[in-house]
């Protein structure tokens, strides 16, 4: 049996908040049917969130009204929305989200600018939502944005950032993934804090969101594994940016990580060749993903599949 990586795909919401092109719930649903036909079980299909703010997940709720429910021949799926608070997450409970993620930056300014709150005040949304969650018996997973670098103060302190996320944990969060916003950290740095990380709160709680803005993307997700994580976001085509982050560029692109995984003996049960029409049809609807790096050799795999 190999061991399984899950792969949680954030392509519709985190790959698209940023593009020019706005696309309508219809096409988002599109490019999430696209990501289960490959074998995506896992993906953060939106946000609640001010649509004056972030107006490419306005929406969101028609998304997930067309979203299709696990039989019992498959594996579950896990959708998941982005949440910024409680009324967030009263939205996303509405719709029938059954994974919601709060976030909260590592460094001050990052929260005032994302959420216009210290990270004290963050915190304490976190709190809020989370205890809510527990009495709905909700799913609340937490993001600790900027884990490695902030576009505005710098590298982070990684006692800050444990701390952080020992304080999710214990307020109920479920898991936490620790982000790097901008791309900026180095498998090394990675090495560091994840073992940190794993050695005080446990690898199977713990999972990793990377950009790919210095080409590092696929090297931090391989050092993230060698400390044991398990679990990582990625997006479909390498789509990706934070509207309040500058700098932040694409996510590191599903099909790169995949593959990788793939070849490493690892189970991530997607199949690449599907995959690449998930890709292809990101670059159709957004005519801005220059897809992963690895594209052009699964392309020459369909190719000499076709003869």
């Amino acid at each position: 049996m190999k061991e399984k990586i899950i792969i949680n795909d954030v392509g519709p919401r985190d790959g698209l908040q940023n593009q020019e092109k706005i696309l309508t719930p219809q096409e988002r649903v599109a490019l999430i049917e696209k990501l289960i036909e490959a074998g995506v079980r896992h993906i953060e299909v939106g946000a609640f969130v001010s649509p004056k703010a972030v107006p490419a997940m306005a929406g969101t709720d028609l998304v997930a009204a067309q979203l299709p429910v696990s039989d019992s021949s498959s594996e579950a799926f896990g959708f998941s929305a982005l949440i910024p608070n409680r009324k967030g997450y009263d939205l996303a409970r509405a719709a029938g989200i059954n994974t919601m993620g709060l976030v909260i930056a590592a460094s001050n300014t990052m929260n005032e600018k994302n959420v216009r709150m210290t990270t004290e005040q963050a915190l304490a949304v976190c709190e809020d939502v989370l205890a809510q969650a527990k009495c709905d018996g909700a799913n609340v997973v937490a993001y600790v944005a900027t884990a490695w670098e902030c576009p505005f103060e710098g590298i982070a302190d990684e006692q800050a950032v444990i701390e952080i996320t020992g304080k999710l944990f214990d307020y109920g969060a479920s898991e936490v993934i620790l982000a790097d916003t901008i791309g900026a950290a180095s498998p090394g740095q990675v090495k560091s804090l994840m073992t940190k990380l794993v050695a005080a709160y446990g690898a199977e709680k713990l999972s990793c969101h990377f950009h790919d803005t210095r080409g590092m993307g696929v090297a931090d997700v391989y050092a993230a594994v060698e400390c044991g994580i398990r679990k990582f976001d990625a997006s479909i085509g390498g789509l990706g940016g934070c509207p309040f982050a500058p700098g932040a560029s694409g996510n590191v692109a599903t099909e790169d990580v995949v593959l990788m995984l793939n070849q490493m003996g690892f189970d991530t049960g997607i199949d690449l060749l599907k995959l690449s029409a998930a890709a292809d049809l990101a670059a159709e609807l957004t005519g801005n993903c220059d897809g992963g790096h690895a594209g052009r050799w699964i392309k020459r795999q369909i190719e000499k599949a076709a003869g």
